[in-house]
């Protein structure tokens, strides 16, 4: 596996020199982040990454992501623009050297959490995702409180609403569609260029508001694999956002799709399943519902070499900063995963 780091760019808390540090690092997972949803990178905003990042000793070869702009999502007769401008960004993202590019295709919300500071027990503070609180907050109401945690603060409170009533006429087929047309438009210009495209699940892994996501489940992700099935057509297998579902067994899905050799992109974290949610926890097995050692293990025996990040960390030892990207909670996670991996990797060594 090739050991990697996001890092949100210079204005990021998290230097690339303190990321260096870590034992096995190897590159840096990051994007561009000052260009609006849907337009072009210039190659000097892409080169300046590279720049950086290999300054610093480290690849350029991972980003996240290229957001996909919600007229694609919908259908609308824009989306062939917007795909174009797509795939004029995959062609220069593969010029400056990047082979993989994680992406997701959640209508209107990324990630969803009800709290980023949530005290665990042991001092630390971690993202939480609680369904009561989520049932207090009504996007289309004009007294809603719209602050959930993950929610693109760009829009208005009356843009919101407008896009997430666009969506509720939208059925889950509909979206399987546009995200068929996505592909068709954008996987064979991957092919040529040797990038892997791979999409996030959604998170957490089930419809918020009555909106439909369907990168969900096993049925789920082997629909999405076959509506271009192509190998540059993968996955970045969260263990997070399908973990926090118990109906998602993350080892067995991993062993599956490494085999098929359908996953670029690995985001290693642990999670605490609860009855009215999840909480997001310190990545050893002990710590939540995961067995990240099995995970490891599945993705080891099955072939994967490709990248892997740890991902969400708490906030531990004082730190603050960017909510699930402190240094601190990351690094012991990247420790851990090149321990887990370095194990497995003997082990099945062994047994040949």
């Amino acid at each position: 596996m090739k050991l990697s780091f996001r890092w949100y760019g210079q204005d990021d808390k998290v230097t690339l020199e303190q990321i260096r540090q870590i034992p096995g690092m190897e590159a840096i997972v990051t994007a561009v982040y000052d260009v609006p949803v849907g337009e072009v990178w210039s190659r000097e905003s892409i080169g300046k990454l590279k720049e950086l990042t290999e300054q610093a000793g480290l690849k350029f070869e991972v980003i996240e992501s290229v957001p996909v702009h919600e007229d694609i999502k919908l259908g609308k007769p824009s989306r062939d623009q917007y795909i174009e401008n797509y795939c004029e960004n995959i062609r220069r993202l593969a010029e400056a050297g990047i082979r993989c590019i994680c992406y997701n295709f959640m209508p209107v919300f990324d990630w969803t959490r009800t709290q980023l500071d949530h005290p665990l027990p042991d001092g630390s503070t971690s993202l939480v995702y609680y369904q009561e609180q989520v049932e207090q907050v009504d996007p289309l109401k004009s007294d809603s409180d719209l602050t959930l945690p993950g929610w693109d603060a760009s829009y208005s409170r009356e843009e919101l609403r407008d896009v997430v009533a666009q969506y509720q006429s939208l059925t889950e087929e509909d979206l399987w569609a546009n995200l068929k047309y996505f592909l068709e438009g954008i996987i064979p210009v991957a092919a040529e260029c040797g990038v892997n495209m791979a999409i996030h699940q959604d998170d957490p892994c089930w419809s918020i508001f009555g909106l439909p996501r369907i990168i969900t489940d096993e049925q789920n992700l082997d629909c999405f694999l076959k509506l271009v099935d192509d190998p540059h057509n993968g996955l970045t297998l969260c263990c997070g956002s399908l973990g926090c579902s118990a109906k998602n067994d993350v080892a067995k899905l991993a062993a599956k799709y490494a085999e098929m050799g359908r996953i670029h992109f690995v985001h290693l974290r642990n999670v605490q399943i609860l009855p009215n949610g999840f909480e997001e926890r310190a990545h050893l097995s002990s710590c939540g519902s995961l067995d990240m050692y099995a995970i490891v293990k599945a993705l080891v025996e099955n072939g994967f070499d490709g990248y892997v990040r740890p991902d969400h960390g708490r906030m531990i030892w004082g730190e603050t900063g960017r909510a699930g990207y402190g240094l601190y909670d990351r690094a012991l996670g990247a420790a851990y995963i090149n321990g887990l991996f370095e194990a497995a990797e003997k082990e099945c060594a062994s047994h040949k």
